[in-house]
């Protein structure tokens, strides 16, 4: 499979690149993506079956902490967490995940120690699609180089590509409606630079011959090909170097995103922004839940995500719970006036305290 997708790579780098060809070389692209695609769902299967790395989840959240060889990990893992990941200064210490439980701001956050990832890890190199398929299922990834491994970032991040996974990014807005018959029509209020016969050659390429696709933002032949992919993963991601401690920080700065960590897993140094940052990522939020005839008050927390609503935390309580509950009392962030009725439909928020009628 990779020997057909380096074929038709080369048959693309051959290609003159223009308008009249446009269509062509996207059909060839949406054909890449689709090989990767079925090395991805291999992958998958392998670890599922014990042949990479099944883990088992646990906990509000999971973290994956990604990055090269060496650079520290298992030091802050250990360090974060209860955790004692084996630590020394040679590459491939980790051998399997190696997970850990933080708890922070009453959260159980599991984190993951994963292989240090090598260059060609997307290729297999060094068990790098076991390795990918772990971060695959996280709610965040930690990416994490040194001093010395500054420049691993980007490979890290193409890496991560290739495994169908997209940090920092919106899932495209665009909706396809598979059709039994009637061909392709594709509707847009958007002005678009891909041609329709892109479109639809990538959609075929992609297995989609009958459909009403409705673009709601301007597409790249890219995100047109992630709109048509299953296995897409769409997951935020932190970055921190570590042993920032042996640098001149002020140097170091200066070559560096501002939303890049600065952290020293040995020293401890660093790492409550760490944590804070982990938070706000991952868009949790603590509610406190009120027992009838109750005071309200912060015995009872909840941890839920900032995207949920109280119908939501019901569910979560429990099914038997939820199926006769149709309103719900808040107090503190949110409430108009202390013991405001509300509907189940309204967003959870940090702090409100939630009684359930």
């Amino acid at each position: 499979m990779e020997e057909q997708i380096q074929d038709i790579k080369e048959e693309i780098r051959k290609t003159p690149h223009h308008k009249g060809t446009e269509h062509y070389i996207g059909k060839l692209r949406a054909r890449i993506s689709r090989l990767k695609d079925k090395q991805i769902d291999y992958e998958s299967k392998k670890s599922g079956s014990g042949g990479g790395y099944a883990v088992k989840k646990h906990g509000d959240a999971t973290v994956t902490l990604i990055g090269p060889p060496s650079v520290g990990k298992s030091t802050l893992i250990n360090n974060l967490t209860n955790t004692q990941s084996k630590v020394a200064g040679y590459a491939f210490t980790t051998l399997t995940v190696i997970p850990g439980m933080l708890n922070y701001r009453n959260a159980n956050i599991q984190i993951f120690d994963i292989p240090g990832i090598i260059a060609g890890a997307k290729e297999g190199k060094g068990k790098g699609r076991e390795v990918l398929s772990v971060a695959r299922n996280s709610d965040l990834l930690l990416i994490m180089c040194d001093p010395e491994t500054i420049d691993r970032f980007e490979q890290i991040k193409t890496d991560l590509e290739g495994a169908g996974v997209r940090i920092n990014s919106a899932k495209p807005r665009v909706h396809i409606d598979k059709k039994l018959s009637g061909g392709l029509i594709v509707h847009s209020n958007i002005k678009q630079e891909l041609s329709r016969e892109t479109i639809g050659e990538i959609a075929k390429e992609m297995g989609v011959k009958n459909a009403e696709i409705t673009l709601k933002e301007k597409v790249t032949v890219d995100k047109l090909i992630d709109s048509f992919s299953a296995n897409r993963r769409y997951i935020p991601a932190l970055f921190a170097i570590n042993k920032a401690d042996l640098f001149l920080k002020e140097r170091l700065k200066l070559k560096l995103d501002p939303e890049i960590i600065l952290i020293s897993a040995k020293k401890k140094e660093g790492l409550d922004r760490l944590k804070e940052k982990m938070w706000e990522k991952l868009e949790l939020a603590r509610v406190y839940l009120v027992h009838l005839n109750e005071v309200p008050s912060f015995n009872n927390p909840m941890i839920v995500r900032k995207n949920q609503t109280l119908k939501n935390v019901a569910d979560k309580i429990g099914e038997e719970f939820a199926k006769d509950k149709k309103a719900a009392k808040i107090w503190g962030n949110k409430a108009r006036f202390p013991g405001q009725e509300v509907s189940l439909s309204i967003p959870v928020a940090e702090g409100m305290q939630i009684r359930f009628v």
